[in-house]
């Protein structure tokens, strides 16, 4: 069978092995989806031997996403603006093709799932790494009224909004970089794109953030986002996690390999009730 994994540190959590069991029987390929744990200072040698042994493929999780980028000889458009990868398909020795999925599935997401159009409203995004990366392209496409990406370092927010102001002009949306303490208050949409959850820290910005009804999603799922989820349901908003934009992404990186588009609803609400059944 082909193989494909998920490659990152943390990924002992990953739901990506189920989603993709799923996928290949609701389309009948033929493959074998595992974790693949990547040491921190070995990213690089652990793909490329997985490669070596016959691997066809793989999703990048944190905190990979520019090393990814950095290993393809080919970059999807979408990944060479992000200038950061989730999804690797070894075609040929060298010969890797990085693409990013993690945009188009947090948009399909909030717009088919959890039925938010993003088409004049007011966005943040918090965070500049790789997930916030992956988002800015697809989010600006969708055309909000206004895109604000806040981060603890803003001279990172400010080299990506630099990277993404000609997107941002074509779709007339108006985009900004900020810190954390003075990002603005009352959005409609506020995407939790920053490693806080993972690690276990604080909300990292003030609940001014949002209003009674704001979409508040974090891109982490399960235990890890149910502080996020919790504080923005405290504040009146409506808690989301990553769950859908992970099953979202999932299927674009399937279809990247595979070549076949599945169907992603029967598989996120299993993996919901499946989640919902293990937390009891």
């Amino acid at each position: 069978m082909d193989r494909y994994v998920v490659a990152g540190n943390p990924v002992e959590h990953s739901q990506s092995p189920f989603i993709h069991a799923r996928f290949a029987e609701q389309t009948g390929q033929a493959l074998h989806y595992d974790r693949l744990l990547c040491p921190l200072d070995g990213f690089a040698g652990t793909v490329r031997r997985f490669a070596d042994e016959g691997g066809r493929g793989c999703n990048v999780t944190v905190p990979f996403k520019f090393d990814a980028f950095a290993l393809a000889a080919r970059r999807t458009d979408r990944a060479a603006l992000a200038g950061a990868a989730n999804i690797l398909r070894f075609d040929e020795r060298n010969d890797w093709l990085a693409d990013n999925a993690d945009g188009c599935g947090l948009v399909r997401d909030i717009e088919r799932n959890a039925g938010r159009a993003l088409a004049g409203q007011r966005v943040l995004v918090v965070g500049a790494g790789g997930g916030a990366a992956g988002a800015l392209g697809p989010l600006l496409a969708a055309r909000p009224a206004q895109l604000v990406l806040a981060n603890r370092s803003i001279d990172k927010a400010q080299a990506l909004v630099a990277r993404h102001a000609g997107p941002a002009r074509h779709a007339g949306v108006e985009l900004r970089a900020t810190g954390l303490a003075d990002c603005g208050e009352a959005f409609d949409v506020i995407v939790n794109a920053s490693a806080s959850s993972l690690q276990g820290a604080g909300i990292p910005v003030s609940p001014r953030v949002l209003r009674a009804g704001s979409l508040a999603l974090d891109m982490m799922y399960g235990p890890a986002a149910q502080g996020f989820v919790a504080w923005a349901a405290q504040h009146g908003a409506v808690g989301r996690d990553g769950l859908g934009m992970l099953v979202e992404q999932a299927g674009e990186a399937f279809f990247v390999w595979r070549g076949v588009r599945p169907d992603t609803a029967p598989v996120l609400a299993e993996l919901q009730a499946r989640l919902s059944a293990a937390s009891r």
